[in-house]
């Protein structure tokens, strides 16, 4: 089995900001979307490895996986996986705290 997926109170209030935003021209998609990236997310159980380092951080523990648009940044630790942020590409450098 693999380690647990955890939604830190951040990245949740990104996916409320992405889903709001889309909701604005097309409430269905905005829906599909942010289980996309959700889904996105919760894959991580098994092999976090996968994700490249974030170039920003240079931190090994601190990686990111990409869906359309988004950077999901996340850092593994031994018990978990703790998604930080779901950030657009578009809008620069992410705050990692």
């Amino acid at each position: 089995m693999g380690l647990s997926v955890v939604l830190t109170p951040q990245s949740l209030a990104d996916l409320q900001e992405i889903v709001a935003f889309i909701a604005r021209d097309n409430p269905e998609r905005a829906r599909t979307f942010g289980n996309e990236l959700i889904d996105k997310a919760l894959s991580l159980t098994t092999f976090p490895d996968r994700g490249r380092i974030v170039p920003e951080l240079a931190d090994p523990d601190v990686r990111e996986i990409i869906h359309s648009s988004y950077r999901i940044i996340y850092e593994q630790m031994p018990d978990a996986v703790y998604v930080l942020r779901f950030w657009h590409g578009a809008r620069g450098e992410p705050t990692i705290k």
